[in-house]
């Protein structure tokens, strides 16, 4: 197949592992990678990483966002029309025992700790060097052909769905499946902000980030999965899906999306994947009003680090992990590697999914 780009974007990878890759830069995580991560058991125990999948609680943290809906399902058959739940086969045969209950879920797939496949952030960029910018995704796979928009149903909201007015949306490239299929499990490496810099929102660049990493004695060597420890999910955790957004905005830190020096330390460390305990791992700021020379504002992401991660690198993200418990016994036992082991669904066609990753020391 002919390459699907003429230009790549400046500070990008694309063709790294191949013009047709869809992994990124969790294809370094090998089996020699994962046995490091095997190797750093020696309690056998575990930490679950995600929040209750209800967690944060409401839509005022993100309104595109729903929280999880369920509903018994509906039997077919002799009991046709009645609810799924505490339903008794003695409704069918007086001789059955059984009593089952089986549910439904109507689930937002980046609503709570989640992964962003490569499919979920791309850019406006002149692939083609034709002059006209086109939306594309990593390795240059395009919105519209591989990447594919929702059919709309003006019926929806009539309905009572107004979530189901675009049916059918479709990553047929760099999918969430992908990373499934690679089972993301590997060695974890946290990095501690909270332990250094409290829970206050501040954006950490490069030069703070190196001081703390020397001040803990963390060396993050290629393939390696990072996390980073904010303390926001635990801030948020307590309070019990009632979310004071005036208060998280002010609360935890991020990493600065805008510092060069900490994007170029991110790809050349050839770290696989980006994790926090935040919304966005970066700090998510106000657009940035950079003049051009010739006059004029500078084309620029919303989200510099998104769009350097998912679209630049592939290198995946993981978004609201609850890391504090992890943390904590980390530093206590004066340690910052583990196994971590955290597959998405294998959902075709996704652009993100919920997780429930764990830590194994």
């Amino acid at each position: 197949m002919a390459r699907r780009w003429k230009h790549a974007p400046e500070g990008s990878h694309w063709g790294e592992f191949g013009p047709d890759d869809q992994r990124g830069r969790m294809n370094l995580v090998t089996p020699a990678k994962v046995l490091q991560g095997v190797a750093e058991v020696h309690e056998g125990r575990s930490f679950v990483l995600s929040l209750p999948l209800d967690v944060p609680g409401g839509r005022a943290m993100n309104p595109r966002r729903i929280p999880p809906q369920r509903y018994a399902v509906i039997r077919d058959g002799k009991s046709a029309g009645q609810q799924g739940f505490c339903w008794s086969y003695q409704v069918e045969d007086a001789d059955l025992t059984d009593v089952v209950n089986d549910d439904v879920v109507l689930l937002g797939l980046q609503y709570s700790t989640q992964w962003d496949s490569l499919a979920h952030v791309g850019s406006r960029f002149d692939a083609d060097g034709d002059g006209v910018a086109e939306a594309v995704f990593y390795n240059g796979f395009r919105a519209g052909e591989e990447i594919r928009p929702g059919v709309e149903d003006p019926t929806a909201e009539a309905r009572g769905e107004p979530h189901a007015r675009y049916r059918h949306p479709e990553a047929g490239a760099l999918g969430i499946e992908r990373l499934a299929e690679h089972g993301a499990q590997g060695r974890g490496v946290l990095i501690d902000l909270e332990h250094h810099l409290g829970r206050t929102r501040q954006a950490v660049g490069y030069e703070q980030l190196m001081r703390i990493l020397e001040a803990d004695g963390i060396t993050v060597e290629a393939g390696d999965m990072v996390c980073i420890h904010t303390g926001f999910a635990d801030t948020l955790l307590a309070m019990n899906r009632q979310p004071d957004v005036a208060r998280l905005h002010a609360t935890g830190s991020g990493l600065d999306g805008w510092d060069a020096r900490l994007l170029d330390w991110i790809v050349d460390s050839r770290l696989a994947c980006l994790i926090a305990d935040n919304p966005a791992v970066e700090l998510v700021v106000p657009k940035l009003m950079r003049p051009r020379a010739t006059g004029g504002s500078l084309r620029q992401p919303r989200l510099p680090l998104h769009e350097h991660c998912l679209f630049k690198n592939g290198i995946h993200l993981g978004e609201l992990w609850y890391l504090t418990e992890l943390a904590a016994w980390l530093r206590a036992h004066g340690r910052s590697r583990f196994l971590l082991t955290a597959p998405p669904l294998r959902l075709p066609g996704a652009v993100g999914s919920p997780a429930t990753p764990i830590a194994t020391v």
